[in-house]
């Protein structure tokens, strides 16, 4: 079978949502919403193994540690493993006592007694129960009408409210879930919330989570955030209930879909730490979050170690990270063409002069360092990349800061050694290759031994110095305007070496006392030949001796 040229013989378009003077479009997220983790649940039945005690332990630990503070620790009901787990973190006393653990269930007597019992003596715990209320589920996986669908929601809640009784010395809260709601009728989903509010009798002080879940996405985010909206005009005792969003991602906008529906009057949001979840996964609570975060709102998570919570995740779940994830991924705080390179490049440099803190850097949205990354990965060098990048990577590695028109020139012996090695260049392959190009290890054709430079009565300079030339050691001198001058004038009068200097540079490599300098010369040989020369030391006037005897070596 192949795809059909007439797709809508095969499927339909999702129907638009009835919704006049829609508001969510004007709103704007400005605070931080209620959080659930479902990585131990959701996430977990989702992976190949499923986390073992150990696995399931450590990531409750990370949980904790990025300030979740309601997190969905299983399905008890689905066997030993998961009840005996959660039986265990209420027993050993390791639930905070400012944290929701909450646990899910089918609206079914015999699991949700189960559930109960799995975190009974628990200070706070959330009982989870859905039903499936869409026509497709209806018709096709029970064979039910709606009356039969609304009396499971209706059961459920009554089985809720009964076991929560045995156990008074928990403090219950109740979670229900029009599961399939994102394909259902509005009004039905309504209704079911309804009854189960009846039944429970949540107070403003005591709402119910209402979760209205994306169980598969089917249309695009704007009719999710149409429908969250809807629910939230028309449910009765609207201030008894916490809107709960559990999205799916099946069509790629899982995070969109979040956004929009907390715009459309949400109040929290249900996902996995890099979107794990079936199928395509569930909503990321890393780019949600840290998208607040870039709006200068506090998600009131911590990511500030990123790649601490990587490698847990990672871990426990036996998936990567993709390398290219929203602010997780190994590579997204990576440039290697050179356009990005070298804005980012500008961008850092315009950020150091700059009096104020607000982050502006090209191609940056966030700054790495608020996630525990360093900037020396930000610009990688491969045969994509520009000048901008070699330099940067310099600049980091080594202290130095190339002239423009020198990383143009060094530019074709970085573009050499990247076809040829076929990979990413590291900073010890740039380092190296520049110091082949410039000539800085010895031996060199004219290498510096010692000099002296004095002032002769004319106000001239006098360079006074010993050579070596081929291993051999020679006394020369020159005059000259300058330092730099009397020693051109010393290569030409005592080696008939002619060149000429048309720009100069130096600046320090680092900061302090034991700071050592850099300094480059742009040259004109007698041929009409374009040359540079560079030179290190710990005194800046001896490294521009050595960048002009770096520039005669390149010349003789």
């Amino acid at each position: 079978m192949t795809m059909l040229k007439n797709p809508s013989a095969k499927y339909r378009p999702f129907p638009l949502i009835d919704l006049p003077n829609r508001q969510w479009p004007s709103q704007t997220i400005t605070k931080a919403p209620r959080w659930l983790s479902t990585d131990m649940r959701d996430g977990n039945q989702s992976l190949i193994d499923p986390m073992d005690a150990e696995k399931k332990s450590r990531f409750f630990d990370l949980l904790l540690k990025v300030g979740l503070k309601e997190i969905e620790v299983g399905f008890p009901s689905a066997g030993a493993t998961e009840y005996d787990f959660i039986r265990g973190l209420v027993d050993s006393g390791r639930i905070p006592d400012d944290v929701f653990v909450q646990v899910l269930t089918q609206s079914r007597e015999d699991l949700i007694k189960t559930s109960f019992e799995s975190l009974a003596g628990a200070k706070q715990a959330i009982v989870h129960v859905y039903n499936a209320v869409s026509p497709l589920w209806r018709n096709v996986v029970f064979g039910m009408d709606k009356k039969d669908v609304r009396e499971i929601a209706i059961a459920g809640a009554k089985h809720l409210r009964d076991q929560a009784a045995r156990f008074p010395q928990t403090d219950w809260h109740f979670e229900y879930s029009p599961e399939t709601f994102s394909t259902a009728e509005l009004d039905f989903s309504i209704e079911c919330c309804e009854a189960v509010m009846e039944i429970l009798q949540p107070t403003t002080d005591k709402p119910i989570i209402l979760n209205l879940p994306a169980t598969v996405e089917a249309a695009t985010p704007n009719i999710y955030a149409d429908q969250i909206e809807y629910f939230c005009r028309n449910l009765p005792n609207r201030d008894r209930a916490v809107i709960s969003l559990h999205t799916h991602n099946d069509r790629g906008t899982g995070v969109a879909a979040a956004e929009l529906g907390l715009m459309a009057g949400a109040d929290r949001v249900e996902g996995c730490l890099f979107g794990n979840g079936e199928r395509t996964g569930n909503c990321c609570l890393v780019t949600v979050g840290l998208n607040m975060y870039t709006q200068g709102i506090d998600p009131e998570l911590d990511f500030s170690d990123i790649d601490e919570v990587i490698q847990t995740v990672e871990y426990c779940n036996q998936l990567p990270v993709h390398p290219r994830h929203p602010y997780g991924g190994e590579l997204v705080f990576t440039a290697f063409s050179g356009s990005h390179q070298d804005a980012i490049k500008k961008g850092f440099a315009a950020q150091e002069q700059r009096n104020d803190e607000l982050w502006a850097i090209p191609y940056l949205p966030i700054d790495p360092a608020d996630l525990g990354r360093s900037y020396e990965a930000v610009i990688r060098v491969n045969s994509q990349s520009g000048k901008g990048g070699f330099a940067w990577v310099l600049e980091q590695d080594q202290g130095l800061k190339l002239p423009k028109k020198m990383q143009a020139h060094f530019s074709r012996h970085v573009q050499e050694l990247a076809d040829e090695l076929g990979r990413e260049l590291q900073a010890a392959d740039i380092w190296g290759v520049f110091r082949k190009a410039y000539r800085l290890d010895a031996p060199q054709h004219f290498q510096l031994v010692d000099y002296e430079e004095a002032r002769g009565p004319d106000g001239t300079r006098i360079f006074a110095g010993k050579i070596e030339v081929d291993g051999k050691l020679q006394s020369v001198s020159g005059r000259g305007n300058g330092l730099i001058s009397s020693v051109v004038a010393t290569l030409k009068d005592g080696f008939g070496v002619e060149i000429d200097i048309t720009d100069y540079s130096e600046h320090a490599m680092g900061a302090g006392s034991n700071a050592r300098a850099a300094a480059y010369v742009e040259c004109k040989t007698a041929d009409g030949r374009t040359i540079w020369g560079v030179g290190i030391d710990e005194d800046v006037a001896t490294a521009s001796v050595r960048a002009v005897l770096s520039a005669a070596n390149a010349a003789a």
